[in-house]
């Protein structure tokens, strides 16, 4: 009989839930922040208190039990410890801290801009949803720290700290967004030796195949000097042979994990005017992936150039 998807998801190991959790609740916050947004009127009457007492309660319900549901799935067969930390920075070339600052950064300016939708003043709106990047995802480390067999990161709550470092230093510098963190995946072929791990399907590999993401710093130039608007240029990290965690742990079955650096051409989707806002919306979504286009890869196996890199 086939093993649910959801029984599955219960094989990843203590990084890669982290990932999917704080994803699902990027995914959770979002779908109510960006729908109340996109309904705002213009700040020009004030606070709109009724949409934002909707915002913060059905946030905050949605996301007490998407925290609630999680640790009933996640945590339910582990025992209970005292508070602990656990060290796994050497862990997937740190890739699963990248993911970590992509995801407290959303965390961060989608709460900011569904709290500008309801005409929340500029600065406070940005200081709320710098905070509330943090607080979304500490609860996932507080329940790792209380687990036995996990224990909390303090590079993962490094990485949860400086995504809304990131968005608010350049709201406080240029009140607004220039250099927008995304992400994308291709993939490869490394699942298939470790399908528990690594994935066995095109979703489950996007969330556990560290070989195939690659995270980046899309520039929005024209925000700095003459530029085509829809054209950005974009730096990007990925990494590649790891099957195992550590390297040593890959090196014992002849691989050797490698870091790779990309400098790409990317397409700003802001750019397209529109009036739709649920066009608008469904942008903003698409502009967090860096969409396929020309890259060019260094690494210490050399350089390599892409026409259409994912």
């Amino acid at each position: 009989m086939k093993k649910p998807y959801w029984k599955k998801m219960m094989a990843l190991n203590k990084r890669q839930r982290t990932s999917f959790i704080s994803t699902f609740m990027l995914l959770l916050f979002s779908s109510c922040s960006l729908s109340l947004a996109a309904r705002a009127e213009p700040d020009t009457t004030g606070v709109n208190h009724k949409n934002l007492r909707t915002l913060i309660i059905a946030s905050g319900i949605g996301y007490t039990a998407g925290v609630a549901t999680l640790n009933y799935v996640w945590y339910k067969d582990t025992e209970r410890q005292s508070f602990r930390f656990f060290n796994d920075f050497a862990e997937w070339k740190q890739l699963d801290k990248a993911g970590h600052f992509f995801n407290a950064f959303y965390l961060s300016d989608i709460p900011s801009r569904a709290m500008r939708g309801c005409n929340v003043e500029g600065r406070k709106a940005d200081l709320i949803g710098a905070l509330s990047g943090f607080l979304l995802t500490l609860p996932i480390e507080v329940m790792d720290g209380f687990s036995d067999g996990y224990g909390a990161s303090v590079g993962d709550l490094v990485a949860d700290a400086a995504g809304p470092v990131f968005f608010l230093g350049q709201k406080l510098a240029w009140d607004e967004i220039r250099i927008i963190p995304k992400a994308s995946f291709h993939r490869t072929d490394f699942p298939p030796l470790r399908p528990q791990l690594l994935g066995d399907n095109l979703l489950s590999e996007i969330v556990k195949d560290y070989n195939g993401q690659t995270y980046w710093f899309s520039i929005d130039v024209d925000k700095f000097m003459p530029f085509p608007k829809w054209l950005n240029l974009a730096v990007g990290y990925g990494a590649h042979e790891m099957v195992y965690a550590r390297d040593s742990q890959n090196e014992a079955i002849g691989l050797h994990p490698y870091r790779q650096y990309y400098a790409a051409l990317d397409f700003d989707l802001t750019a397209i005017k529109t009036r739709s806002k649920l066009v608008k919306t469904l942008l903003y979504v698409a502009s967090t992936i860096r969409l396929p286009g020309p890259a060019v890869q260094f690494s210490t196996r050399g350089s390599r150039f892409y026409p259409f890199y994912f």
